[in-house]
């Protein structure tokens, strides 16, 4: 979308035309073009309405009824933050006394809004007109200009004078695809990492799988993940760091937080009774040991993620799966033990395994109606496969 588009979108006509749109959200698209062409829209303005209720109804995920106000981008919508993430980190630094920050990097302005409803004055800038233009929009469409004011303008050049907390998300996308080398980031990870020298009580949002190495000094490491999915990461430097390491896990209306170090090592022992898929945000921060004592569990193998115990605890770090049989790894025996016990649905996990679960399930020529769930792994180094099925 371009600010033509925007702009044209934004009158009157072009509400007629999105109303059009999203009365015929998921036809065939020639038939939804046609319909709209009925109604006396042109065909450019048909085409962004069309698009934009596309956009709209993908946002629900993220944005829930907001996201019928709101306008997107593709690109935007994918980076966006979600919005139950958004208003986490904003009640954070509401909590930490935080009364106007810089959103540097706002892309379509998930964070902003969340941090204008928060009752914070935001700053936000983006270097991509187009993209500072749907931001600006979304504020004005949620009713948040007298606290929200957006720009374009690059990160570097925003005076950080009044304000007295930063968030930075730097872009680590261009059209050829994912950028993996922060130094490659815009803004490059130089500024990134110098922006609490500026600001002590400064936020990086950043990928869920930055090396750790790269975390600065003293700055607090969050994982979060949302409804088992890891979403995203986030560095919190100078006060607004209280440890090292967190997994903040986000189901529904309920939060679960692990804290630790993220240098602690799990006991490790024999195999159990029951065995525990962290995570992913445990597994990331690195706090496995963490949460293997709250179930008072251990390791079968240093190098891997899994967590056995004798009794089932609940937890929402990980989720437990009774074991019923163990085997060293063997096409033949597994395929055997499949016939054996009518197995026509399986669930595969693995961690520390090569085999390519979809080549496995053809392998096993699975016949029945039973159904079961197996982990491919380790156990003290060797590939092993538990028989299981969820608790």
């Amino acid at each position: 979308m371009d600010p033509a588009a925007l702009a044209a979108l934004r009158t009157p006509e072009g509400s007629d035309a999105l109303s059009a749109a999203a009365a015929v959200a998921g036809a065939d698209p020639l038939s939804a073009v046609t319909t709209l062409r009925s109604h006396g829209i042109a065909p450019d303005l048909a085409a962004a309405a069309l698009t934009q209720a596309e956009l709209r109804a993908g946002a629900v995920g993220k944005f829930g009824p907001d996201a019928a106000r709101m306008w997107f981008t593709r690109a935007g919508l994918e980076q966006a933050t979600r919005r139950v993430v958004a208003n986490r980190r904003a009640g954070r630094l509401v909590a930490a006394g935080v009364t106007h920050i810089a959103d540097l990097g706002c892309g379509i302005g998930s964070d902003t809004i969340a941090f204008a409803r928060a009752g914070i004055r935001v700053t936000a800038v983006d270097a991509d007109p187009i993209t500072a233009s749907v931001a600006a929009a979304n504020v004005a469409a949620l009713g948040l200009g007298h606290l929200a004011t957006v720009r374009t303008a690059t990160a570097d050049s925003v005076d950080l004078d009044a304000v007295d907390a930063a968030f930075c998300d730097p872009a680590r996308r261009r059209p050829t695809g994912r950028v993996f080398d922060p130094n490659a980031y815009s803004p490059p990870w130089t500024f990134v990492t110098s922006l609490a020298t500026a600001v002590p009580a400064t936020v990086v949002k950043v990928a869920p799988g930055i090396d750790h190495a790269l975390v600065p000094d003293g700055a607090e490491a969050e994982w979060v993940s949302v409804d088992g999915d890891v979403v995203e990461a986030a560095l919190w430097c100078g006060p607004l760091a209280t440890v090292a390491r967190r997994a903040t896990l986000l189901t529904g209306s309920a939060e679960a937080v692990l804290v630790g170090p993220g240098t602690a090592a799990a006991p490790v022992g024999p195999i159990g009774r029951y065995v525990y898929d962290p995570d992913g945000a445990v597994v990331r921060s690195h706090l496995v040991a963490e949460f293997a004592a709250t179930v008072a569990g251990r390791l079968g193998d240093t190098t891997i993620a899994y967590v056995y115990t004798d009794v089932h605890i609940a937890s929402p770090f990980g989720r437990a799966y009774e074991i019923h049989d163990v085997m060293p790894f063997s096409l033949k025996r597994l395929r055997a033990a499949m016939r054996e016990r009518g197995i026509g649905r399986l669930t595969i996990k693995k961690r520390g395994s090569a085999l390519e679960p979809s080549q496995l399930r053809r392998d096993l020529k699975l016949h029945g109606s039973g159904e079961l769930t197996i982990i491919l792994t380790r156990v003290a180094g060797a590939p092993t496969v538990l028989l299981c099925s969820p608790r």
